[in-house]
């Protein structure tokens, strides 16, 4: 695995930029300069982030998002694990 996350990530089992080897590695998040915990998908390209907006749920029971547009980084919170 590289030591650079994706260009785009989501934590929805449903989306196709769902990556669980990527997730459980854990990614870290940071949008305008400032770090995000609450981050549900991100595309560093585009420069653009979805947060969950507080314990909101939609009719499917996924959380509600907000789009916030800016400069993204992202990075890996642990070391890669030797295979």
């Amino acid at each position: 695995m590289s030591d650079t996350p994706p260009d785009r990530l989501c934590a929805s089992p449903d989306s196709p930029y769902y990556n669980e080897d990527v997730l459980v590695r854990g990614v870290g998040v940071r949008l305008k300069g400032e770090e995000k915990t609450n981050v549900e998908e991100y595309c560093i390209s585009e420069g653009w982030a979805r947060l969950s907006v507080g314990k909101a749920v939609d009719r499917k029971g996924r959380p509600m998002t907000l789009k916030v547009t800016g400069p993204v980084e992202a990075w890996f919170k642990d070391d890669a694990k030797d295979a």
